[in-house]
């Protein structure tokens, strides 16, 4: 096949992408994306179908970790709709109230406890957006911001936390190494998501937006949360009165403990393997869909107990939590479907030869442009985990048996890279999962926080080529640190004066 290991493999997410940007529309450009994708491979009408319907999407559909992950989302979905049909969101929503008393507390606590759950990005999408959603809300706090805040505190904090399925990714992808002490002398390197976290606290403390978002958030301070007319608003007219705090509480402890637990468990960890080995082993996908369904059996029982709902009740939230999720669950089908379109075209191996064959020259600006060839690649394909997958065996062979720490820094801008461009990409599942966490149009949440990443990254591009030089993370992080809030206290006075004069 001529196509395959060229260019033209990345062509299909790109295809995509730029459709879904312009027409607003994400399945449809999602699947002129596969389409394309199944041409470039067959060359012909029945070769196309056959290989987008065999290779595509009965693949994906098919695959025990794809399909573990749709478990774990129709179940968090029937959680959440237990929790609200209980009374518990509105329950938190009224003790918040009384406790967080503005928009920056609003804010500032949704990325408290994307922090604090840095176990599973996918987790920790939907568990912030259903508990801080009523307390954002509240405090008009627009959809696409809270989006933006969870989005922002998935990929970066998972990528930096030790015990994470994300850690256990990427240790599983260097060879011929300890890959877990390579992860933790990566974490001051990673300057895409440290960035990204101290971005966020500095936008919230100083109350500066710029770009689509700025809108959005001035819309909300005046009551419209959505902006966009066309987004469905689920407003729940019924609350129940017997609901408290504790009934959104112990469920989310719950959740938190089961899924832990099953990652663990699926990692070894019940038949002798220590505990960060089991994290470092666990299967998350089959750990999540465990540990959630036990969650979910042991919600209802004690929302039973409570008499907080009725046997019917419970029951009726499963269907109603499924429906919830159905968008998000089209939009992860389609993309895994196209990615499986861009594998067969020999993506990886063609952004593979490509590294190989510059990686000699420039070798103290290498740390930049693996940055920047992460960030392109995750974009295009809309998965950090092919990216770490495909980069860091090149970086560890380009870097074996010769300057170690600039190994690491590669690593890390491997990482960084593949995390700034998921985050930046409306094909990747995290983006997606923030934007069904916040029950925010999809395409909205790409376009208004496309420019803080893009911020970040270009910040995160510069440190890089200091690092390559210094090779000292306690001297270009404070560097990047400091060029981040200087740039934004610019935005911040431009943005006055514009008001300003308006």
């Amino acid at each position: 096949m001529e196509m395959f290991a060229t260019f033209w493999a990345l062509v299909p997410p790109i295809v995509a992408i730029v459709l879904a940007l312009i027409t607003k529309e994400v399945y449809s450009s999602l699947f002129i994306g596969i389409v394309v994708g199944g041409f470039f491979y067959a060359g012909n009408f029945e070769g196309t179908l056959n290989h987008i319907y065999h290779d595509g999407f009965l693949a994906v559909l098919s695959d025990g970790y794809n399909v573990g992950i749709l478990i774990f989302l129709v179940i968090l979905g029937a959680m959440v709709c237990l929790m609200n049909r209980a009374g518990g969101s509105a329950a938190f929503g009224r003790f918040a109230a009384t406790h967080i008393k503005s928009r920056v507390g609003a804010q500032l606590a949704t990325i408290a406890l994307g922090v604090l759950i840095f176990i599973d990005d996918y987790f920790n999408c939907l568990t912030v957006g259903s508990v801080m959603r009523p307390v954002t809300d509240q405090h008009k706090v627009s959809r696409a911001k809270l989006a933006y805040l969870i989005d922002a505190t998935a990929a970066p904090v998972c990528i930096i936390a030790p015990i994470s399925s994300w850690a256990a990714a990427v240790s599983g992808f260097v060879e011929g190494e300890d890959g877990f002490s390579l992860f933790i002398s990566a974490i001051p390197y990673n300057f895409y998501a440290l960035f990204t976290i101290l971005m966020m606290v500095v936008l919230v403390a100083m109350k500066v937006d710029f770009g689509p978002m700025k809108k959005y958030e001035l819309n909300a301070m005046n009551g419209d949360l959505f902006t966009d007319q066309d987004e469905m608003k689920e407003e729940s007219t019924y609350v129940n009165p017997k609901g408290k705090v504790i009934d959104l509480i112990i469920p989310i402890a719950i959740l938190i403990v089961c899924c832990v637990i099953g990652m663990i468990y699926t990692g070894g960890f019940f038949s002798g393997e220590s505990f960060v080995a089991s994290f470092s082993n666990c299967d998350a996908s089959v750990g999540l869909a465990i540990g959630s369904l036990v969650a979910l059996l042991v919600t209802i029982i004690i929302y039973l107990i409570r008499r907080v709902l009725t046997f019917s009740d419970c029951m009726e939230c499963i269907p109603a939590g499924f429906k919830a999720m159905v968008p998000a669950i089209l939009i992860l089908t389609f993309a895994w479907t196209l990615k499986a379109m861009t594998d067969s075209l020999g993506a990886k191996e063609f952004v593979a030869a490509a590294m190989e064959q510059n990686a000699g020259a420039l070798m103290n600006f290498l740390p930049a442009i693996i940055f920047l060839v992460g960030c392109f690649l995750a974009f295009s394909t809309g998965t950090s985990w092919g990216t770490f997958g495909i980069l860091i065996p090149i970086v560890v062979a380009v870097f074996a048996n010769s300057n170690h720490e600039l190994m690491i820094i590669s690593i890390s801008a491997c990482m960084a890279g593949a995390v700034c461009g998921d985050h930046c990409s409306p094909i990747s599942d995290t983006t997606i999962m923030a934007s069904a966490g916040a029950q925010c149009k999809h395409v909205n949440h790409v376009s208004t926080q496309l420019p803080y990443a893009l911020l970040v990254a270009a910040v995160s591009f510069v440190t890089y080529i200091v690092a390559g030089f210094v090779q000292n993370a306690w001297i270009t992080l404070p560097i990047g640190a400091v060029l981040l809030i200087l740039v934004l206290f610019v935005i911040k006075n431009l943005s006055d004066k514009k008001t300003a004069e308006a």
